[in-house]
């Protein structure tokens, strides 16, 4: 399996790279359009529901501040999930990021059918901008989409990358206080998508209806305080479990658990890492979330240092799928406010 960004299979993307070769047709694209990419619905067509709000807004972020003068109303999403979010306030991104890498001749996309998304996105088929391990978006296929507002925020975008986008429209990156990409609190980047989408109002309730599911979850499982847990995936022949920074981690900690936050001192800055055999000591601990796909999953359970663990032999471990079945794993690392009420309904039933 590849590392994507939300389980390891692929790579962490870097987007310095391949920055000059479209310069030029970036900028033409930008001034006069293109009829071919309106698949995704034009501001006349009706399925998009414009931003309530009091306009300009300015969103500060990690490449400075930036101005949205109007309730935007073509939005092109480049960060991994931000185009849940996006979603979240009625608004159908006319670009995305092909998330997880949709299986060869099937449609529609399975990003768009996830069963926390698949009713906002209806029919539409929004233009992919991006895939899972490109070395950065299209930027000709963005600018031809005619965007008013980019949403770069669950993003690894960098300064270059930024002003290149900037160039097409204003474009929204990483929170500022953010260190490290895919770091940030999920309750920060929701606040700072509904910020630039003239919904503050309107994010902060959903934030906090989520965090009052998980207040819920914590009152009825005051158990869970006293265990120490990880998540971890199976990678290149490796345990590699996620920080406790990394969205998987925080929705962990967020029903009650205690994470084991060593794994964070050996990741050097990364949203995961693999262990050596040596270091299984760090996932030795009371509950053990696994989030893969049935081969992976059934190749650690192999593992006999895994298998040797306390809590796998106890039973004390959640088998999660992730893209395949009811995609749990998928909606825990994706952590958006679409997928998180799902995640955590089915996150506290495997352990109870």
């Amino acid at each position: 399996m590849l590392l994507h960004r939300t389980t390891p299979g692929k790579p962490r993307r870097r987007l310095a790279a391949v920055l000059s070769a479209v310069a030029l047709g970036v900028g033409l694209l930008a001034g006069c359009g293109s009829d071919s990419a309106d698949t995704a619905g034009d501001k006349s067509d009706g399925t998009q529901a414009a931003a309530a709000g009091a306009f300009p807004v300015t969103v500060e972020h990690a490449f400075g501040s930036t101005k949205v003068e109007k309730a935007p109303q073509r939005v092109v999403s480049v960060g991994y999930t931000d185009d849940q979010t996006i979603l979240a306030f009625g608004i159908k991104p006319v670009g995305m990021v092909d998330q997880y890498p949709n299986p060869p001749g099937k449609s529609p996309d399975i990003n768009t059918q996830w069963p926390w998304v698949k009713d906002k996105w209806g029919d539409t088929k929004p233009e992919v901008v991006m895939k899972n391990g490109d070395s950065g978006p299209n930027y000709e296929k963005i600018a031809a989409l005619r965007p008013d507002l980019i949403v770069a925020v669950y993003s690894e975008i960098d300064q270059a990358a930024y002003d290149k986008l900037s160039r097409i429209a204003p474009t929204v990156a990483r929170t500022k206080g953010e260190k490290e990409p895919f770091s940030a609190p999920w309750q920060d980047n929701a606040l700072h998508i509904a910020k630039a989408l003239g919904k503050a109002d309107e994010g902060q309730k959903m934030v906090d209806d989520i965090q009052g599911q998980l207040d819920t979850a914590k009152k009825e499982h005051p158990e869970l305080g006293k265990e120490t847990a990880v998540a971890l995936s199976w990678y290149e022949n490796s345990v590699a479990p996620f920080t406790s920074t990394d969205v998987r981690g925080r929705l962990v900690t967020g029903i009650g658990f205690k994470y084991q936050t060593g794994i964070d001192k050996v990741a050097g800055g990364s949203f995961y890492t693999k262990l050596s055999p040596e270091r299984i000591d760090l996932v030795d601990v009371d509950r053990i979330f696994v989030i893969n796909d049935k081969a992976d999953t059934e190749a650690l359970k192999k593992f006999k240092l895994f298998a040797n663990l306390d809590a796998v032999k106890k039973g004390n471990v959640s088998y999660l799928l992730d893209s395949e079945g009811p995609a749990v794993g998928a909606a825990i690392s994706q952590g958006t406010l679409l997928s998180m009420p799902y995640a955590i309904d089915e996150l506290v039933k495997s352990v109870e």
